[in-house]
């Protein structure tokens, strides 16, 4: 018998007047307004501009929830096109279900896109925005804890969660894996913030970093879970998933490195700086050039004073 537990909301819908306030939606929420937040003081520092991190944001975040849904409902199918289920249930997002490897390769699209359209380099603003993605995967994991899913193995350990009987689930105390990954991915946050200021990481090793760590977690996170999943030679879906994108992401770290030492020293164009601008300026100073080869503060005036007093004193 347990002694101590965490117990589970009773409802994971908090009612605010006519408005449902979803517990799971709120943690969503909160995490994207947490990782804009922080990858805009990152992106400060490392010399863009305030309000670029959000506008990027625009473009990556409604990719990353779409990305993140279809490839919950691909890999999990059988929830929603099976015989008896309802395949409307694959647009509720709200109910749970994002895989968080749809939502980072969405996300990333997204990102390259409004990226492009602001002449920014998209491995500089993701290093920037890798911390801040840890964080805010810390927070949108307790939208599990309310939708009381994706929890682990029975245990009688003093912080199990107790789980409520209900549909697809049996009431008892199980592994907080929610809270595992809470946790770690806190504390890849910190490692990534670290190591970037101990070895001033640089052309997306940042985020690349991010992902290894946040994989390493997941495999054996995911090995705890008893939610049903699709299985490859004994193992989960999501764990030979971890271990695929850590290995790739290892790689690139690596090479990266030998690549592309260093960081980028300019990460953001100057917004007054249009297309053309400066071959127009490049131009008209040309044309100055030819009107007069010894002036060019002063077009069109001939020469200036100290080439005057120059010819004087030769004639």
């Amino acid at each position: 018998m347990n002694l101590a537990s965490i117990p589970s909301p009773s409802t994971g819908v908090i009612e605010l007047g006519p408005i449902p306030l979803r517990g799971y939606a709120f943690c969503i929420i909160i995490g994207v307004f947490v990782a804009v937040w922080f990858g805009n003081k990152r992106w400060i520092a490392r010399g863009g501009k305030a309000g670029t991190v959000a506008d990027i944001a625009v473009w990556a975040v409604p990719f990353g929830l779409v990305g993140g849904r279809l490839y919950h409902v691909i890999t999990d199918y059988q929830l929603y096109f099976s015989e008896g289920e309802n395949w409307v249930d694959a647009f509720k997002i709200w109910e749970g279900g994002l895989g968080i490897w749809g939502a980072i390769a969405f996300g990333a699209v997204g990102a390259w896109i409004g990226c492009r359209r602001r002449g920014i380099p998209l491995p500089a603003w993701a290093d920037a925005l890798a911390p801040g993605i840890a964080f805010a995967q810390a927070v949108g994991r307790w939208g599990n804890w309310f939708n009381q899913e994706l929890y682990g193995k029975p245990t009688d350990l003093p912080w199990a969660v107790e789980i409520s009987e209900g549909a697809n689930r049996v009431a008892g105390t199980y592994h907080p894996t929610f809270l595992y990954e809470s946790l770690w991915c806190i504390g890849v946050a910190l490692l990534v913030i670290w190591a970037d200021r101990r070895f001033t990481l640089g052309h997306g090793r940042a985020f690349a970093l991010y992902v290894a760590a946040y994989c390493a977690g997941r495999a054996w996170i995911e090995y705890m879970r008893v939610d049903e999943a699709h299985h490859i030679l004994g193992l989960r879906l999501n764990v030979w998933t971890a271990i695929i994108v850590f290995v790739l992401a290892v790689v690139y770290i690596v090479l990266s490195a030998k690549l592309r030492p260093g960081r980028e020293e300019i990460v953001e164009p100057d917004r007054d700086t249009t297309p053309g601008k400066d071959a127009d300026a490049k131009d008209a100073e040309e044309t100055d050039a030819k009107k007069d080869p010894l002036s060019k503060d002063e077009p069109g005036k001939g020469r200036t004073a100290e080439s005057t007093e120059a010819a004087a004193e030769k004639g």
